[in-house]
Formats: C-alpha cells, sequence, structure tokens
C-alpha cells in the first residue's frame, strides 16, 4: 500500500559542518566510551561504530517543571551511564483544556523543560545552550527549535529562510550535551540533545521535524505524535514519540490503533533544495527507529487480578493480558521489539502517592476506576539496535511514572576502499548512498500492510 504523502512542509537542520574531527586538544577520548571504527565482517567497504542512545518517556500531567524536579531527570536519564545522544518524549506539558488544545502555542512551557533538562545533563552548569524560537515557525503555529540560539546562529536563520543551521552552529566551552531539535505540539514534546563531540566525529545531517495531530475530530493535538528524522553519517534515524487515545474499553484500543495508523500515514519529511544528502521520506524508510511516549494501552484484565499479580509482582503472568504485546504480535506494531519488561506498570497513581495505584478500593466520589497498566512504552524496529536497559523511575511528580531505555546501535561509515578510514577523508558522496535500501524495504512493506490495515478496527 503506497504511503500518502503529508502535504505540509517541516523544517530541517542540513548538514552540521565546519568541525574538526576530533577533540580541540587533538585527541579522541571522552567519557562517553569507545567510538573507534571497527569494520562489518560482511562488507569490508563499510565501517561501523557503536553509539549509545537513551530514549525516555514521561506524560507529566499538565504540571509546569519545578527546579527540584533535576533530582528526578537525574535518575530518569540515568546519568551513571551516560549515552551519546538523548532522546526525550513528553507528554501533557500543558494541562489538555480548551484554550491550549485550540488557541495559541505558548512556547514558554517547553523552553523551561528544556532548562531543566540542559541543567541535568550539564551538571547543573549555567551554560548557555538554550535555544530561542526559530525567526520561521513550524507549519501549524507548532514552536519548533533546532540548533544553538547564539546571534550568529539567528542570522543563518534569517539568511536561509529558517532551515540550514550549516555555517552557524557553535559548541560552548564547558558544554557536555548540546539541545540539537526540540518540538511542542499542545502537550507533546520531544527534545534531542547530543554530546558536544559528536558533530565533531561523524557528519550529522537533514535533522527534521514533523508534528501529526490525530485527536479530537481526528484533527487536533490533545493526541498525535511529534517526530525527529535525522542522518548520522550512513545511517538514518527516526524517533516518535506519540500520546494515543485513552480508555480501557475495547473501541478505545481500536481508537489507539487507528490513530497509529495515521502517524504512520501522515509523518513525512520533504526533501528541500538546502538537502545535500537523500533522506527517507517515512517513518518505516528510516534504518533505525524509535517509537516511545504514552501509548495507552490497557490491560486486558479485571482490576482486583491485575493487583493481585502485581503485589506478587508476577510481570510475566501480568504481560500475557497487555494489549500492546497482542498488537506487536499481530497488529499495529507487528514487528516492532520491546525489551523485557520487569517493572511494576506506570499507570495510573495519585500525584502524591508513589506506593499504591489509583483505584484500588471502590470509590464514593464516582471517580472511574482504573486498572493500573503499562501505558507507557518505548519500542524499536530496525536491525543493529540492542537494548542495554528498560525501566522506570519514581519520581511522585505526575501520575504517571516515567520510563527510560538505553540502546547501543551501530552507525555506518561508509568508504571506497577497505579497512578502517578517517572521517575527514571520506568521500561525501558515499554519505549520500543508501545501503541495504532493497532489504529494508521488503521488511518495512510488510509492516505496513499490517500497520494501514488496522484503521478499519478503530472506525
Amino acid at each position: 500500500m503506497k504511503l500518502k504523502e503529508f502535504d505540509k512542509p517541516s523544517y530541517s537542520l542540513n548538514g552540521i559542518e565546519g568541525f574538526p574531527y576530533g577533540a580541540e586538544d587533538g585527541s579522541d577520548d571522552y567519557s562517553g566510551g569507545d567510538l573507534s571504527f571497527q569494520s562489518m565482517e560482511l562488507d569490508p567497504c563499510i565501517a561501523t561504530n557503536e553509539l549509545k542512545i537513551s530514549v525516555g518517556t514521561w506524560n507529566v500531567a499538565g504540571r509546569t517543571p519545578i527546579g527540584s524536579l533535576e533530582v528526578d531527570l537525574d535518575e530518569w536519564l540515568n546519568l551513571k551511564n551516560a549515552a551519546d545522544i538523548y532522546v526525550l518524549g513528553f507528554q501533557e506539558i500543558v494541562p489538555l483544556k480548551t484554550k491550549t488544545v485550540i488557541g495559541v502555542e505558548d512556547p514558554k512551557v517547553a523552553r523551561r523543560w528544556n532548562q531543566l533538562i540542559g541543567r541535568t545533563l550539564n551538571s547543573r552548569g549555567a551554560y548557555p545552550w538554550f535555544t530561542t524560537p526559530m525567526q520561521n515557525s513550524i507549519p501549524g503555529g507548532h514552536n519548533g527549535y533546532l540548533g544553538n540560539p547564539h546571534s550568529e546562529d539567528r542570522k543563518v536563520y534569517n539568511k536561509h529562510g529558517g532551515n540550514s543551521m550549516t555555517e552557524g552552529w557553535q559548541i560552548q566551552e564547558g558544554e557536555k550535551y548540546t539541545l540539537l531539535a526540540s518540538k511542542k505540539m499542545v502537550g507533546i514534546f520531544i527534545s534531542v540533545w547530543i554530546r558536544q563531540e559528536l558533530p565533531r566525529k561523524y557528519h550529522v545531517s537533514n535533522v527534521k521535524v514533523c508534528p501529526v495531530a490525530c485527536g479530537i475530530m481526528g484533527c487536533l493535538g490533545n493526541k498525535g505524535s511529534v517526530a525527529v528524522s535525522m542522518l548520522i553519517e550512513g545511517t538514518s534515524f527516526c524517533f516518535v514519540t506519540a500520546h494515543l487515545a485513552a480508555g480501557e474499553k475495547m473501541n478505545d484500543k481500536g481508537r489507539r490503533n487507528h490513530q497509529v495508523a495515521e502517524i504512520f500515514k501522515r509523518t513525512c519529511f520533504p526533501r528541500t533544495p538546502e538537502d545535500r544528502y537523500s533522506h527517507p521520506l517515512t517513518i518505516l524508510g528510516h534504518d533505525r527507529i524509535f517509537w516511545f511516549g504514552d501509548l495507552n494501552y490497557r490491560l486486558s484484565l479485571e482490576g482486583s487480578s491485575a493487583r493481585r499479580l502485581i503485589v506478587g509482582q508476577d510481570w510475566k503472568a501480568l504481560q500475557q493480558f497487555d494489549q500492546l504485546r497482542k498488537e506487536r504480535e499481530g497488529g499495529a506494531f507487528e514487528g516492532w521489539k520491546e525489551g523485557n519488561i520487569e517493572f511494576a506498570p506506570t499507570y495510573k497513581y495519585p500525584a502524591s502517592n508513589c506506593i499504591k495505584y489509583s483505584g484500588g478500593h471502590p470509590s464514593r466520589s464516582g471517580k472511574k476506576q482504573r486498572t493500573p497498566a503499562w501505558c507507557d512504552r518505548i519500542l524499536w524496529y530496525g536491525k543493529g539496535v540492542k537494548q542495554l536497559q528498560y525501566f522506570r523511575s519514581e519520581s511522585k511528580f505526575s501520575d504517571h511514572r516515567p520510563v527510560s531505555a538505553l540502546f547501543s546501535t551501530q552507525i555506518e561509515i561508509k568508504s571506497s576502499s577497505t579497512g578502517l578510514i578517517a572521517l575527514h577523508n571520506m568521500p561525501k558522496a558515499l554519505l549520500a548512498t543508501d545501503h541495504g535500501k532493497s532489504k529494508r524495504n521488503e521488511e518495512s512493506k510488510s509492516t505496513l500492510l499490517s500497520l494501514l490495515t488496522k484503521d478499519k478496527e478503530g472506525s
């Protein structure tokens, strides 16, 4: 089935260049681990490197971030096992009221979250990494941020119509991580940070964002997704954070599946004249894909029975009733992978109580009696990805517990010659090739057919 082209343009960060390869002192060492080259056995013309990527999701229940959350973020980001790239997805960073859903976007809350994330990643130092809005906002009035906010960078935005940061990118002394991309759509928010050495070692290009609103009436942003696409050397990455339809009824699961199909159909990363290298247009065209968020899939189990299994910490038995697991076996997410869940369900808690779930006893107030569920999940698709950790944090800030996963992933460094190569000697034309495209398309085709035929269930 052919994907429908998404007719709204996205803005991009094309070709982060101008860096010496290696640190300023001439060394290639940094605390993120060994990024030395290694050759692939199957193809002597391709070298691969390993990167660590941390992916996190957190529904913050419409609450404004406060400074004391740095302790909670430190646990969630797992800084003791630091990654090269952090991709954080939030849901409900604003209350989902009429004013926020249909009104003009306010970037202040997203800015506060970025401030808090930046302080935590950069050891709480006062570093000038924080972004300001792009001169040309992303379509639909949803404020987006790409790259560093220094005055020279803003001039580059003006010069290139909001699409390019090729000449203006700057790394600040003392920084550990730099904000690469950030995007808010109503309450859905994604924030992508990279270790500052990364652009010096690898060619990072074609950073693009695409929001898809599929909430009320199928078009409002109270539910939907925000996706980020990028190239690192010869490997394409797509990160999709989503907030899907809530509810425990069977037709609610159908609505979630329908929204997944809509996100696949409507997410697109159009090519622009400024793009120097070819990149995938759709989610499933990418080499490495991560889908995470408050996916809202529930347990098909009566509440008291679910609580007995939770008390006994019998996660394996509880997962037999997990809706998302069944969707991965032959539904909306067929073929997608998820790590072993060895933690308690992440929803629903009273914000002031980190021990007991809501709705454990009959309520005289008429409040909903929800069965606990693993609503907050992290999935991946594609080869060359290994999950190292999958855990939940215990922050009491929200009625959801934040979830995080650490991945080891391969990126391809392409060369026309065998053996190990230096990046600055690499022909740039080779970065535009799409190694393994036919195999990836075959693998994506079967998944697409499965995904796009499931939208009937939610209609």
